[in-house]
């Protein structure tokens, strides 16, 4: 009884209206309690400051706006609090890391997450770290890695930390320091480690109370508690699996960038069978967003010469294309859906803010507005405000949106 209460209000506190603090917001689903009305010409800018090197997303909480990045020129990683309102800079925290090298780009990935007045960071080398979210006072660092150079990803590791119970969970390393691993929330002590299978990019997230994530060898359902509840195997031939699981109804899907989209479903507490599957669905790191209980919309595309993205419609019981609307982006475009069932789509290129209807038959654009340059990155939303971070800087725009 302790440990369920303990587990409900780790998920009320990441609930807190006027908050977006950890990946895909306060729900982890991609979802907003606000709504934002369509409007004319560009979004206004209410402040703008320089960053630095990474493409982990911002997030808001208490008032301010939390990103994590990579100092210039040195083997650190960066720490940063902005009032949210201003922008002002109200702390800034180092820290030394290993040095490591690799394609598009050497700073941060996962995106940080608030809880209970804790920042929780997790750097490209294992670095796992949490701070006094007002002051950022250090309170404990651990290294996720038993070797940050033999063990690491490729691209570094990526998946955002999730705060479960009284653990903060992450996936573990490549060839060595495999598993998903949690760590005590005070402490920073290891409390467990979950299989054995090597990391993916993908971020894990809470459903039906269990972890599910998409490790790099299989999607998994892991108790709070770390035990393994099922596994069905999907692999991607190039090892990079970025997106967050989803449900819907009682499927869950997972998709990657070669291996397309899966959809299984529970047949007991240890067992999964396939629903469907569909290798056109390929996604490399937009975590597809819910529209209503028969249908998701999903950015799609292929790593290629010319690479370039598609908006579609999906039929969640079949995989059916209902629509589709090409060249949103280049590798990426963000979903986020709003209290009245509209969508923003942030694309990687050209910087696009895009609302959107939630409209299973056609594309329908409702707005869309200049929103910084090229990124990866999240937007965050919060208190009727977007939060943008490009490839240069982080950028605070007004949406007029309510609660």
């Amino acid at each position: 009884m302790r440990f369920c209460l303990a587990l409900l209000l780790c998920c009320a506190s990441l609930s807190v209206a006027g908050d977006w603090p950890q990946w895909l917001g306060p729900n982890r689903d991609g979802t907003s309690p606000e709504r934002v009305a369509p409007w004319k010409g560009d979004l206004k800018i209410l402040w703008r400051g320089e960053v630095g090197e990474g493409h982990s997303s911002p997030i808001a909480a208490g008032g301010l706006v939390f990103l994590h990045t990579k100092v210039k020129g040195k083997e650190e990683e960066l720490i940063q609090a902005f009032d949210a309102k201003s922008g002002d800079k109200k702390w800034e925290q180092t820290y030394s890391k290993p040095a490591f090298t690799t394609l598009f780009g050497n700073g941060p990935r996962g995106t940080p997450c608030v809880h209970d007045g804790k920042l929780y960071t997790f750097g490209i080398t294992g670095t796992l770290a949490c701070w006094e979210a007002k002051s950022g006072q250090p309170l404990w660092k651990a290294d996720v890695l038993e070797d940050a150079k033999k063990h690491n990803l490729f691209f570094g590791l990526s998946a955002s930390p999730l705060v479960v119970g009284e653990n903060v969970v992450v996936q573990g390393g490549g060839s060595g320091s495999k598993g998903i691993k949690a760590f005590d929330l005070k402490t920073g002590k290891l409390t467990w480690t979950a299989g054995d299978d090597p990391a993916s990019y993908a971020a894990p997230v809470l459903l039906d109370k269990n972890i599910v994530v998409l490790t790099g060898a299989n999607l998994t359902s892991i108790t709070p508690a770390g035990e393994v509840r099922w596994k069905f195997p999907f692999k991607d031939k190039l090892n990079e699996s970025s997106t967050t699981p989803i449900k819907i109804d009682e499927y869950f899907v997972a998709g990657s960038v070669t291996a397309g989209t899966v959809v299984v479903k529970e047949t007991s507490k240890t067992e999964v069978a396939q629903v469907w599957k569909n290798p056109a669905l390929t996604c490399y790191f937009s975590t597809p967003v819910v529209v209503s209980k028969e249908h998701y919309f999903v950015v799609t595309g292929m790593i290629g010469l010319n690479p370039t993205v598609t908006l579609r419609c999906v039929e969640s019981a079949t995989g059916k294309e209902i629509w589709k609307k090409p060249s949103v982006g280049k590798y990426h475009a963000a979903l986020l859906k709003l209290a009245d069932g509209n969508l923003l789509m942030h694309d990687d290129s050209t910087g696009n803010l895009t609302l959107l209807a939630p409209n299973v038959k056609e594309y329908q654009e409702l707005a869309k507005s200049k929103a910084g340059g090229s990124t990866w990155a999240h937007p965050a939303i919060a208190d009727g405000k977007v939060f943008i971070r490009d490839n240069k800087e982080l950028i605070c725009l007004s949406l007029g949106s309510s609660q």
